[in-house]
């Protein structure tokens, strides 16, 4: 953002505007992007997303819900992966 201001500029109205363009509230939205973030397996991302979805009011169980729903669609060690990132945030 600091070496390059215009591109931080757009890269932060793009995703102000990806966020009003529909009618989802500000937890559904966190809930979404960390179910993106991890099924994609993006640790980064996923930690970031962690971070404001939990700003945004949304629990740790309800993350780990998030990871559980992702067994039948990406498989035991992907969420296992998740649910240790969870924790990462969460420090336990």
């Amino acid at each position: 953002m600091e070496s390059y201001p215009e591109i931080g500029k757009a890269y932060f109205s793009l995703g102000e505007a990806v966020h009003k363009a529909g009618p989802l509230d500000d937890k559904t939205r966190a809930l979404i992007k960390v179910a993106i973030s991890g099924g994609a397996m993006l640790e980064g991302a996923f930690h970031s997303h962690i971070r404001k979805a939990s700003n945004a009011g949304v629990t740790k169980q309800e993350l780990q819900h998030v990871a559980f729903l992702t067994l039948p669609t990406i498989g035991f060690p992907s969420m296992m992966a998740l649910l240790s990132w969870i924790e990462d945030i969460y420090g336990e």
